[in-house]
């Protein structure tokens, strides 16, 4: 797919600060609910809601994301037609 925002790209240092925060927040959560003084059963549950979780925040980021360029690539093309219009019918033709 063709990079819509050219000027609009994410440095190296943010990158890799997203990925390691993300993978120190659950690095964490996973050794706490390892260390819990409860019954395993219990990790266990924490530990899938854990991941249901992540798995539905990755899930509605992209969600907001592909929303968010399909009302920017929409506006794009309309603005194209807008323009189209405006230099079919301009008044000093």
């Amino acid at each position: 797919m063709a990079n819509l925002n050219p000027g609009r790209s994410h440095s190296n240092a943010w990158i890799f600060q997203s990925w390691a925060t993300f993978v120190l927040s659950i690095a964490g959560l996973t050794v706490g609910i390892i260390n819990l003084p409860v019954d395993s059963w219990i990790k266990g549950y924490m530990g899938i809601g854990t991941v249901f979780a992540v798995g539905s925040t990755l899930s509605l980021a992209k969600t907001t994301r592909d929303l968010h360029e399909e009302k920017h690539l929409t506006a794009r093309i309309d603005e194209a037609k807008v323009e189209r219009l405006l230099a079919d019918h301009h008044p000093l033709k």
